[in-house]
Order: structure tokens, then sequence, then C-alpha cells
């Protein structure tokens, strides 16, 4: 295993989605560093007038544009050349002032969810436009994604309304966003709408409040299976009378199977396109260990000692059951299933129950078995799969003595390896920490890491293995903790002007009535659903 020199950070730090970069956003402007160089490959300044706390900020897909957004202000800048400048102002008294923003299908597309779901406004910074589309159902930061799909071969919009107490779908075209076609589907408290991979279908899931159902529309609106079987409840699931619907669905990304979950310990694995149950995995109370089932218990090293040791993990050797969240009569049932992912490669399926938060089961899909067993002494917050390499996993936990740690598991690892960030940091662990996998060419897998000052990388490779980064001698603490210290930028990279002359202005206001002016000034175009 290899650390990368440390380097400045700030509450808001993130790699591309490609690995290739890192952006971090300062007081005043945006530094970009290149993974391979660690050095700073372009810093742009940011708007004297960006001010009050930052809502959101967050790279395209793409890999080539950055977004920083502010309650009344939304920038979008060029992170690797050219200079770019995309922004709309919201007036901050105004019921569309910005409340949860992301990009859409495309690096030219924004969407703006408003407070209490009043409007989706979709900006398109290519068409100098912007559609706006009335209640939307999910709005904030924690569900919004959910209620909106966009179609990965075409770039569809699929989303979900909500208007008199009825839920809509409707599919707006990939560059005007005019509606296409809308629909009002046969449920009652629809949790979410999501494309399938290779954009067949269309998949919508009921509340767990409801009986378990989920639908499968073909891409023209079409019901074309009605998925309704209730999944067979173990003995001792608790709240099952109060909430037996569908508590999570994961598509697998080769797009064959959809993991469907509800309020028991059951998953029902559906194939995909003939949405027909292929098989079901129960979570079992009590955990045999056996050859093809791997029991790794958390243990505190030296449990008596300050500060807190890095955890080990031994492998049970005897039955064992996991800590069962215990309720007093006060508090309402908790139970299901409110987490399950599938790896890069669909063959391993990774679950969370929600009465049993610090236990992660991981499931061999093609023979339906029970391969590991994570247990924790904390609960588990963060699963994540290597978005290319197989059956290599993430985890995060909570707690003050986890902050400064990653964990990783693969099947052929003697459970999970502690990583401890801490002592390759100048000081000590600040604010809030967040890590993620590092996307990268290179044979080992690679982890980012920050946390309020500092941001770091750390591969996995052995001695001798190609890093993602040159390396290089430099010492720990060479990068303080000051955000005041100057940046220097790369020679051949130099800071986009803000009046650059592709810069795009949009002024959003309340007026619905307003035209579009001939030049890049926006002033409204709106279409709403009726």
């Amino acid at each position: 295993m290899r650390f990368s020199r440390a380097l400045k950070s700030s509450p808001h730090s993130l790699p591309s989605p490609d690995g290739e970069l890192i952006a971090t956003l300062l007081p005043s402007s945006i530094v970009v560093r290149a993974v391979e160089s660690l050095e700073v490959a372009r810093s742009i300044k940011l708007p004297p007038d960006l001010a009050g706390g930052v809502t959101n900020f967050t790279w395209s897909l793409s890999s080539r544009r950055v977004l920083v957004a502010v309650p009344d202000q939304i920038h979008v800048f060029s992170a690797r050349d050219g200079a770019f400048h995309g922004t709309a102002r919201i007036p901050l008294s105004s019921a569309a002032k910005s409340f949860f923003v992301d990009f859409g299908a495309t690096d030219d597309e924004v969407c703006i969810w408003s407070p209490f779901g009043i409007k989706l406004t979709l900006v398109n910074f290519a068409s100098s436009k912007a559609v706006e589309v009335a209640n939307p159902k999910f709005y904030n930061a924690a569900t919004a994604t959910r209620g909106c799909s966009f179609r990965a071969s075409t770039h569809h919009l699929a989303l979900l309304t909500r208007t008199a107490g009825k839920d809509m779908i409707s599919i707006h075209s990939p560059g005007t966003r005019e509606i296409e076609r809308s629909w009002y589907p046969d449920s009652i408290d629809a949790q979410g709408v999501t494309w399938t991979p290779d954009g067949r279908w269309l998949v919508v899931w009921e509340s767990s409040a409801q009986a378990s159902r989920v639908l499968f529309f073909t891409s023209d609106g079409h019901v074309f299976k009605d998925w309704r079987a209730p999944l067979t409840h173990a003995p001792g699931d608790m709240g099952l009378q109060h909430s037996a619907g569908v508590r999570t669905v994961a598509l697998s990304p080769d797009g064959r199977h959809a993991a469907i979950a509800n309020g028991s310990t059951w998953i029902c694995i559906l194939k995909i396109p003939s949405m027909v149950e292929a098989m079901r995995l129960r979570h079992p109370q009590v955990i045999q260990p056996k050859d093809t089932l791997q029991i790794w218990q958390e243990q505190n090293a030296l449990p008596n000692t300050v500060p807190f040791s890095s955890p080990v993990f031994i492998r049970a050797s005897q039955a064992v059951t996991p800590q069962w969240t215990t309720l007093n009569s006060l508090q309402e049932p908790i139970s299901g299933c409110n987490l399950a992912k599938f790896d890069s490669s669909s063959s391993l399926l990774a679950t969370r129950l929600e009465d049993a938060p610090d236990t992660i089961w991981i499931w061999d899909v093609p023979s339906s078995d029970l391969r590991a067993v994570l247990m924790y002494h904390t609960n588990v917050t963060k699963l994540e799969w290597h978005p290319v390499q197989p059956e290599l996993l993430l985890i995060r936990c909570e707690g003050v003595n986890y902050g400064n740690l990653v964990f990783v598991w693969d099947p052929l690892s003697h459970g999970p390896r502690s990583i401890d960030i801490s002592p390759q940091l100048p000081g000590t662990v600040s604010g809030k920490t967040y890590s993620t996998w590092l996307k990268t060419t290179t044979e080992s897998a690679a982890i980012f890491f920050t946390d309020n000052a500092t941001c770091i990388a750390i591969s996995l490779a052995d001695d001798g293995e190609t890093l993602p980064w040159r390396d290089e001698s430099v010492p720990i603490n060479s990068t303080g903790h000051n955000n005041n210290v100057d940046v220097q930028l790369s020679p051949g990279h130099s800071s986009p002007p803000v009046n650059a002359e592709d810069s795009i202005d949009f002024d959003m206001d309340d007026d619905i009535t307003g035209e579009l002016d001939d030049t890049f000034e926006f002033r409204k175009f709106a279409t709403r659903l009726h």
C-alpha cells in the first residue's frame, strides 16, 4: 500500500469521475490538480459576488466541467481547457431559489430543484434556454435523483411528479426537454423511477407502506410487468404488519437482474427482461460458518488503550448472531434491507439490513449463496464497489473513532483491511471526512480521502507496482492547513478570465411569461405539466 503526499484541501474536494483530476473549492477559486503529477493543472477564479453557503459542488459525468452552487447563483466552469463559464442567477427571495442542483444528462444541462418541490428547472447552456416542470415529487439532496432518471442511450428524461395526490410520469425529449408523453401510473405513492442500464425498461416501485409492488414499463409508457409477489416473511421479522412493502430496488450493471427488498429479511432477484423471479436470498438470524462462507468480526487490537487503535478482523469459527437493533415501546419497528448494491461484474450483491446496520452481507448471485458476512462494532454508513475492478468493496463507518479509517474488502483478503489515514496527514483529522474510489488506469486500485483541510490518494499497489501518480519523495508535512496559501500553476496553464467570450448568463426571475432575448441573456422559457 502506498500513500501520496498530502495536498491542500477544503470541505469541498472531489476527484473527477474518470479519476484524472481533483477539484478543490477554495474561498476565491477552484483548484484543479492532475492526479498523475499531483500538481495544479488549473486555477479557476470565482466571481467576487459569489457569497453564501455552498449548496453543491460537483463534477459532470464527462469530467470536463465543475459546478458550484449557492442559493442565488449557479456557476459551471470548464475544468480542463477553454474558458467556458455558464451562470444562472436566481433571486434569493424567489420561490425558484435553488434547493438542490446537479448536472443533467450532458455537460450543458443543469437541473435545479426549488424548495418544497415547487418546480424543477432544466437549464441548457448550449441552447440558452430553460424549461420548468411543476411539482417534482422528490426535491432534496437525499431524494431528488430518485425521482428522475436519464436514459443512457438517448438522454431522455423520465420524471416523477405528483399533483392533487396522484403520481405522474413524464418523458422529456433530449434536446428541448419538451414532453413527449406522460401518464398516470397505477401507484398509490411511488418512491422512485429509473431506467434500466440498457434503456429498454422504466422501473417504478411503490412505497414501503403499501404492498410489495414494482412496475416495469416499456420506453413508450406501456406496462410490461406488474410485479406484485409478496415476499416470504421469515419468523421474527419486525413491523411487517405496518411496513411490508418495497424498501429498495437495485439494478445490476449488466442489466440482467433486479434486486427487490421489502420489510422482511428476504431479497428477491428478478431476471431481466422476462421480469420473473430467479431466486430469493434470506438473511439468516444465526449465521453458520462453512467453507464457502466467511464471517469476519471486528476486534479492537487493544481495546483498553487510548487513543482508539485500528480494528482488526477475526474469522468466526462458530455460529454468530448479528447485533439486531432493540427498540423500546415508544419506537416504531424498523426492519428490512435498506441498502443493496451490485459490483461492476454483477456477480456480487452487498446488502445491509436496517435492523442490523453494523453488518454487511455479500451474496454470490450466480450460485445464490451467501459468500461473506462483515460484522462491525458500529453502523456502516457507506458501501461502494469499485467502478471498474470487480469484487472490490470500500466501506465507511460512523463514529469519531472511524473518521480516519477506510475499509477495503475483496474475496481473497483475510477480512476487511483497515486503512488508517491519520499518520499520513500533517495534523489531526479536521472536520467531516469523505472517501471514494479513485478511478485509474493502473492495475491496482486507488482511493481518494479528504477532510476539511487535507486530501490524499492511497494506492493498494504493492512495492514495485505502478502508481497512479509519479512517486516523489515529498515530506508529508509539506502541506499545511492554511486556507490562504497561494497556489502555483504548472507551466502552460492559466486561470480563465471570469468574463470569457463564451460565458453564458441566465437570469431567472418570477415572471414566467417573459420572452427570450436574441442574445445569451436569458429571461424565461417555461413548460408546465397539467
